[in-house]
């Protein structure tokens, strides 16, 4: 009972203290300006390319939770045409993946500072309901970054993100910017225009996070396939820190459960 009473005043709070300083780290890391703090985020250039190929290069300007500048060059596989294009000088492309994450990590640090400095737990379904609810913000925050959305091809041909390039994308050409994991992820897609005498069995593809060459969609008044895919990425080292502070963060509020639960099945096995 002595030990049980010392682990819910003593060792919850230190370990909570210690969740605190991790995610804390973990938040600073999404480089985001939190509220009366000012100074403008820095900027981080990463190039984009894949090893063996030049095909596609690129070189992204990420600041906190926002593209903005994205500068790329496509070699055409059918002629070997150069093609450029940058974002325009007024827009930037939201990553809504950073924002969500942060903003999971921030709700996981109100949940461990929301009680008075004073403040004492009484039962051990005290502490597992807080670390239940600690580690469900964790893990979306976490699912935030290592899954990104599936879309169709329509999804991606009328997102905003289109319209973001001067000189404007061709018509044959659709772009997605993505985040899985710790990378910064550029994919795109070259179209050809599916002719309403073609004999191909037009079959629209679903929600994917990357398609294939060979995938349809219909779009306007159009029919197109997906004749060639590129992909390229970069490391983004401040998100491998993060997912490295999610995951120690998941364990420390495992191990305290396991504490909290032997405690707890000793009580059941003595009542019983």
């Amino acid at each position: 009972e002595e030990e049980f009473k010392w682990l819910l005043q003593e060792e919850v709070h230190a370990v909570l203290k210690q969740l605190q300083d991790i995610l804390k780290e973990a938040s600073h890391r999404f480089a985001l300006p939190t509220s009366g703090s000012g100074g403008p985020v820095k900027q981080e250039n990463f190039v984009l390319s894949t090893s063996g190929t030049d095909q596609v290069k690129g070189v992204m300007t990420l600041q906190g939770d926002a593209l903005c500048q994205a500068d790329v060059n496509l070699k055409m596989p059918r002629n070997n045409q150069l093609l450029h294009f940058a974002f325009r000088e007024d827009k930037q492309w939201k990553l809504q993946q950073i924002q969500d994450a942060r903003n999971h990590v921030n709700q996981a640090i109100y949940l461990l500072m929301n009680r008075d400095v004073n403040y004492q737990f009484k039962t051990g379904l005290e502490v597992l309901k807080l670390m239940d609810a600690v580690m469900l913000q964790l893990s979306r925050a976490r699912n935030r970054l290592t899954t990104p959305a599936t879309l169709t091809l329509p999804e991606i041909a009328s997102s905003g993100l289109t319209k973001m390039f001067t000189p404007a994308l061709p018509p044959d050409i659709l772009v997605n910017f993505y985040i899985n994991l710790n990378k910064l992820c550029l994919i795109i897609y070259q179209l050809h225009v599916l002719q309403p005498s073609t004999t191909k069995n037009f079959k629209p593809a679903g929600g994917s996070v990357l398609h294939n060459p060979g995938a349809m969609f219909e779009f306007g008044s159009q029919r197109y396939e997906v004749s060639h895919v590129h992909k390229v990425e970069c490391v983004v080292p401040w998100l491998n820190d993060a997912l490295v502070f999610f995951t120690v963060s998941l364990q420390l509020c495992q191990q305290l459960k396991d504490k909290i639960s032997v405690f707890s099945s000793y009580w059941n096995y003595r009542a019983y």
